[in-house]
Formats: C-alpha cells, sequence, structure tokens
C-alpha cells in the first residue's frame, strides 16, 4: 500500500459538519420510560445509545427485531435476557440477539449503560424527546 494512501469514501456516506462531534449533554434524550432516558446516535445502519436509568427504575419485558450490545458503564442493573437474569456491574457486557425478550430494572444507585444496536432503531424517532440535560455519565 502506498505512503499516504486513503480508502475511498462510500458513494452514500454522508458526514455534517455539525453532527460528526458532539458532546453528550448536547443531544436530546429519547424517553424510552418513566426514569429512563437514551441518547442516541443515529448512523446508516446501528444505533449508539447511552442510557441512563434513575435508580430502581425498570424497562418491562420486550422484544425487538434489533441485535443488542452492550456494557454498563456505571451503577447496576438485573438484565434477564431469553429468561436468564444477571446482576450486571460497571464492566459488565451483553449480548441480546433480535426478537429475544429481555428486561431491566436498575440497581439502587441506578446504571448507565452503553447500547449497539444494528439495524437503527428506528422506532424511537416516535418518542417524546426531552430538552437537553445533563447526562450521569460522566460524573
Amino acid at each position: 500500500m502506498a505512503a499516504g494512501w486513503v480508502p475511498p469514501r462510500s458513494s452514500t456516506a454522508k458526514l455534517s459538519k455539525t453532527d460528526t462531534f458532539r458532546p453528550l449533554a448536547s443531544i436530546r434524550p429519547h424517553k424510552l420510560r418513566e426514569g429512563v432516558f437514551a441518547r442516541a446516535i443515529n448512523g446508516n445502519r446501528l444505533t449508539l445509545a447511552v442510557v441512563d436509568l434513575e435508580p430502581n427504575s425498570s424497562v418491562p419485558e420486550h422484544h425487538h427485531e434489533n441485535e443488542q450490545l452492550g456494557f454498563i458503564l456505571q451503577g447496576s442493573m438485573t438484565f434477564t435476557i431469553g429468561g436468564e437474569a444477571r446482576v450486571l456491574h460497571a464492566g459488565d457486557t451483553y449480548e441480546i440477539p433480535g426478537n429475544v425478550p429481555h428486561d431491566a430494572v436498575a440497581g439502587s444507585d441506578g446504571c448507565t449503560a452503553v447500547d449497539v444496536f444494528a439495524p437503527v432503531r428506528a422506532d424511537w424517532e416516535k418518542l417524546e424527546r426531552t430538552d437537553p440535560f445533563p447526562p450521569d455519565w460522566p460524573g
């Protein structure tokens, strides 16, 4: 490979100078449930979300077509995936195949998780969004 070679950009890739870099605190959160907010960034094929769960808040059992991968940044939550429950703490990861039922309950200190979904969580676009407010992470 020649020095200075740069791979060609996809003809479908689009970058917006205003959206390429953003502070997390500037992203308007989606209200997923009472006490559960997701700051999402959508690419062409996936969604990256930082999800804040208030202490003891919950996400009832549900499923979606999207594959979901994630890890806990801070706090804890009890995550049930396909009937198997685990208490997860900062640094723990999880994998949820598409259409597998799952639910979550935040611990007494709340929880911040990072989730990646493929394909994009287009269904979130219809959810209520709040004005930006300081995220739980970074503290």
